[in-house]
């Protein structure tokens, strides 16, 4: 429905490869979060294959960004090349993070009682 409102389209594809192609950012998450080892060995099973790697990142646009939203697992969800290369604009996410936060803390503690 969100999409049809914005005149846009969404499309569910299962290999990394097709998703990535020619898209201007590829995002991940971590696949296990803290608190979540119980699903840890089926998380990474399901997981497999959908790692960001130079090969995802060489079928997306040549200008592409990538994004990860920390903290990250190197070598699981993001290789080390494509999270210190060029690409990658997770340090400047994460420091915006950190703004954002601060803000609305500054926000919400300085709000008049």
């Amino acid at each position: 429905k969100i999409a049809e409102k914005s005149m846009s389209q969404l499309k569910v594809v299962e290999k990394p490869a097709e998703a990535a192609r020619d898209a201007d950012i590829l995002y991940t998450d971590v696949w296990v979060s803290m608190g979540e080892d119980k699903e840890k060995e089926k998380r990474l099973k399901d997981f497999k294959g959908y790692q960001i790697n130079a090969d995802l990142l060489k079928v997306a646009a040549r200008d592409a960004v990538v994004m990860h939203c920390l903290p990250a697992h190197r070598g699981l969800e993001i290789t080390d090349d494509v999270i210190e290369g060029n690409q990658s604009i997770v340090w400047a996410q994460g420091e915006n993070k950190l703004y954002g936060a601060a803000g609305i803390l500054d926000l919400l503690l300085s709000r008049e009682r």
